[in-house]
């Protein structure tokens, strides 16, 4: 598993409506061979000269201007795409990135995406149960693993912490004596059975 790459990525949206809403900034990072690549990132804001600023481009702090001078989304897309190569992309509750990559790709290029994708949001409260009652956010888990990020609500920034914490998650699944891909997407379905029977008691 550690042998693959692993693209860590984090959008910044208009909204959470995955029909609807569009990327306004794509952030990512790498890891290879189980260690973060800092000069191995990709950061772009795309061009989005209709949408004015709103509650989504304050947050992330996407001026208008800024959308202006962004690249057309099918070359962003394209960009990313070539820059991310074969690998599993991973992010902090990853079907929406998915969904939301997915439908541009098809949107902008009538790609279709066929990436395996691992949910840090799944890894985490399987590998730290003791912190899964307290922690569901992306915020929760980096004061849990006393990380920082100044830049919260920034793609790359996000990126970035999740990548941190992925990088902790890998070391105990190495430690645990979990070496593939195959052996994980085991551990993870067993766990997402008995998530779901324990959730069906309550």
């Amino acid at each position: 598993m550690v042998k693959a790459r692993l693209v860590v990525v984090d959008l910044e949206t208009t909204g959470l409506d995955i029909h609807r809403d569009e990327i306004l900034s794509i952030g990512a990072v790498a890891i290879e061979n189980g260690a973060l690549r800092m000069g191995d990132q990709f950061e772009c804001t795309l061009y989005r000269a209709h949408l004015r600023a709103n509650e989504a481009t304050v947050l992330h702090e996407i001026s208008p201007q800024r959308m202006q001078r962004g690249v057309p989304a099918a070359v962003a897309l394209r960009t990313f795409l070539n820059w991310a190569g074969p690998c599993v992309m991973v992010a902090f509750h990853a079907r929406f990135e998915q969904r939301m990559l997915a439908r541009c790709a098809q949107e902008e290029l009538r790609l279709r995406l066929e990436h395996r994708y691992l949910d840090v949001a799944e890894l985490a409260p399987m590998l730290f149960p003791e912190a899964a009652q307290e922690c569901h956010t992306l915020d929760d888990w980096q004061r849990y693993f006393r990380l920082t990020n100044s830049e919260r609500h920034n793609a790359a920034a996000d990126a970035q912490t999740t990548a941190e914490i992925l990088l902790i998650l890998l070391n105990r699944l190495a430690r645990e004596g979990t070496q593939s891909l195959a052996e994980l997407n085991n551990r993870l379905s067993t766990w997402r059975r008995l998530n779901r029977g324990r959730l069906s008691r309550l």
